[in-house]
């Protein structure tokens, strides 16, 4: 008897590619034209982009990777903290897409790897060519507009800055429960998160707890770091940018555009109504906003 096929970006090939001493990203590569890297997020992989890909696919060549940590990409050790710096990691994507032959490229990232994406457009502006991030905002304003009791719905961020040792014996403990839960709520109404993709979610997510929590746990120290750093030298993304965001500044009172507008001058910042996990729930919004951000 043979098992059910993994779920899998239509019409896309896989292979792993090398990108930094010990780590190799698993990518799905489709399409041709000009080159476009789709980032996922938390928590989830590469499998994320199905939809967008596919259809994007028609008019350019689409690089969908694992970020390293997560998914059939390799999980390094973090023994300094600095392995799972979304500057560690932008310059993944960067190698990766030189190693398929791109020495310029678009790039979106939704959540974590929009952290990602956002941090390639700063550290190689003459490389990223567009820029999208779906529903997150940069590190730093991230922690800024967390507090008082609105702050709970990220509980999640403040249980994986601790220390290495308990938030990983907490969450190994009950994985799927843990991630389950993120998956659950966040993806608002609908079935946007089928069971085949949602049980591969899981299982990769189960294998991976260790390099996730790295990632951010990255997030509260180094990454603040460097995004600092940036702040008051003035580095902005020169690229043209666009944000997709649900409308969660009300909620937790600030003005979502005003703070990207701080980072980005080219700025189209779009407020969306379909869930966080937008690329699945809404396809076709996400891969018009990103033809739209190409042709500027």
């Amino acid at each position: 008897m043979t098992g059910t096929p993994e779920p899998h970006v239509p019409g896309f090939t896989r292979q792993r590619v090398t990108v930094a001493d010990g780590v190799a990203l698993n990518v799905a590569v489709g399409g041709s034209g000009t080159p476009l890297v789709l980032l996922h997020g938390f928590p989830q992989t590469h499998l994320m982009w199905r939809h967008v890909a596919a259809d994007l696919a028609a008019e350019h060549t689409v690089i969908c990777p694992d970020l390293r940590g997560y998914g059939a990409s390799d999980k390094p050790a973090d023994p300094d903290g600095t392995a799972y710096a979304k500057r560690t990691m932008a310059a993944d994507v960067v190698a990766l897409a030189r190693a398929l032959g791109h020495d310029r490229f678009a790039l979106a990232g939704h959540d974590r790897g929009a952290l990602v994406a956002i941090r390639a457009g700063l550290d190689h502006p003459d490389t990223i060519t567009h820029l999208a991030s779906l529903d997150v905002l940069p590190t730093l304003d991230m922690w800024d507009v967390m507090h008082g009791a609105s702050a709970a719905v990220g509980f999640h961020l403040y249980l994986m800055a601790q220390p290495p040792g308990l938030p990983e014996t907490m969450i190994e403990a009950s994985a799927d429960a843990f991630f389950g839960h993120f998956l659950d709520q966040w993806a608002g109404t609908g079935d946007a998160i089928p069971a085949d993709v949602r049980a591969h979610y899981l299982a990769a997510c189960r294998a991976a707890v260790p390099s996730i929590v790295a990632d951010y746990r990255a997030s509260a120290h180094i990454d603040v770091t460097h995004d600092e750093t940036d702040r008051r030298a003035g580095t902005r993304l020169r690229m043209p940018v666009t944000v997709l965001q649900q409308d969660w500044g009300t909620a937790l009172g600030f003005d979502a555009a005003a703070r990207w507008r701080a980072w980005a001058d080219d700025l189209d910042h779009r407020t969306v109504a379909c869930g966080h996990f937008m690329a699945e729930a809404a396809p076709e919004l996400v891969a018009a906003a990103l033809r739209d951000l190409l042709k500027r």
